[in-house]
């Protein structure tokens, strides 16, 4: 689960990371309390709060240049925040059709002297926390690994012993701190470390952090995203959830205990098991399909489930086709197949359906495929089932 900047810095603050003083708002009235809570003699940060990077090199539809403004007035500020407030940002990650500002972040600006990099996250691969930095911040670190990767700094944390004293000193050495700046980003690390660990977080990143004329250390900006999977643990977390930041589908699909994920293929997959899931996608693919979507119903979904799979799916304009692969194992092959029967006829399926059932059931769950009186296409094999629909979708 992703949040936006405004609050990231909220939740810094409660773990004394420093960041400069900033105020959110929703609308007219609450830019002008923002901008009036910020002390007029210094310069103003425009920010528009979109769950996607780039902000400050995107375009918006109207062709308003930037999401991130830097204004020498409060009249300029309200002018600039008036002009981002529901228009759509388009930067790299968001495709074309752009994001709709809905909340808009202003912050005091400070004088940069430096940009750095900073992140906590997990990887994976080597089951470890890691820490990466580097005295290149305000850019892609992807592309500082790819061009410059000497400037970029990893040190791997034991799950066991974690963050030590010597981890803050050796990395503020190499991002070139000295006297009470390594004090000072030793607190802001630990600051960091506690909020990854306490809120079950995927990835805490400041890019750029950085420091002023003074020589003190701040996070300019902050991205957070939470493991979906444990945010039961944090109602505090969950309730920073924006809806509005995610695609419709997915989030009606969460509300159903459904694990969707919209693509931009055009041929729909319902699967239970997220592996069988990734299996069903790339054997799309290898007949010359594009998944519309990852859509896993769980090993235990029932007929309500089914239904709004269904209809998520065919809510997508983009759909041409459904493959249905269940494996019945903890879910028989009999529910599955009443679930599909109902979803169809309540959703009026109008595009080639083909399913592939195999497993517990299967045959009871064939049988009332085969007496539902739907147009679908049955497949004996999960190869099959992707050459029948891939013909079905290309014809």
């Amino acid at each position: 689960m992703n949040i936006h900047e405004y609050q990231a810095k909220e939740l810094l603050k409660d773990y004394n990371v420093p960041v400069p003083k900033g105020f959110s708002a929703h609308d007219e009235d609450g830019i002008d309390s923002a901008i009036e809570s910020l002390d007029a003699s210094d310069f103003i940060v425009v920010k528009a709060q979109i769950h996607a990077g780039g902000r400050g090199k995107g375009t918006f539809t109207d062709g308003f240049q930037g999401g991130v403004q830097l204004c020498d007035s409060k009249d300029k500020a309200k002018e600039t925040a008036l002009k981002m407030l529901g228009n759509h940002l388009v930067t790299k990650q968001t495709g074309p059709q752009g994001r709709k500002v809905q909340t808009l972040y202003f912050t005091e600006a400070c004088t940069i002297d430096h940009e750095y990099y900073l992140a906590i996250l997990l990887d994976r691969e080597s089951a470890q926390t890691v820490i990466i930095a580097s005295t290149e911040g305000g850019v892609d670190i992807e592309s500082v690994a790819e061009k410059t990767p000497e400037k970029i700094i990893r040190v791997s944390l034991s799950q066991d012993l974690g963050l030590k004293a010597h981890h803050c000193r050796s990395i503020a050495f190499q991002l070139g701190f000295q006297g009470d700046q390594v004090k000072a980003f030793s607190k802001l690390l630990y600051g960091l470390y506690r909020l990854y660990l306490e809120k079950n977080a995927e990835m805490v990143e400041i890019n750029p952090m950085v420091t002023d004329k003074d020589g003190s250390i701040f996070a300019l900006d902050a991205k957070v995203s939470f493991d979906s999977n444990a945010v039961f643990k944090h109602p505090d977390i969950a309730e920073l959830r924006d809806t509005n930041e995610e695609d419709p589908k997915e989030v009606e699909a969460s509300e159903y205990n459904l694990n969707y994920i919209a693509l931009e293929g055009n041929i729909a997959c319902m699967v239970n098991g997220a592996g069988l899931a990734m299996a069903t996608m790339d054997i799309i693919k290898s007949y010359g399909g594009e998944p519309a979507n990852f859509l896993d119903v769980g090993g235990g979904a029932n007929e309500e489930q089914v239904t709004a799979a269904f209809k998520i799916i065919v809510s997508d304009p983009n759909v041409k086709g459904i493959l249905v692969n269940i494996f019945g194992g903890i879910m028989k092959c009999d529910i599955i197949a009443r679930g599909i029967v109902a979803a169809a006829k309540n959703v009026a399926l109008s595009v080639p359906l083909v399913v592939r059932l195999e497993g517990t059931n299967v045959e009871a769950g064939k049988a009332i495929l085969k007496e539902s009186g739907l147009e679908l296409t049955p497949a004996d094999s999960l190869a099959e089932a992707a050459e029948f629909i891939t013909q079905k979708v290309s014809a």
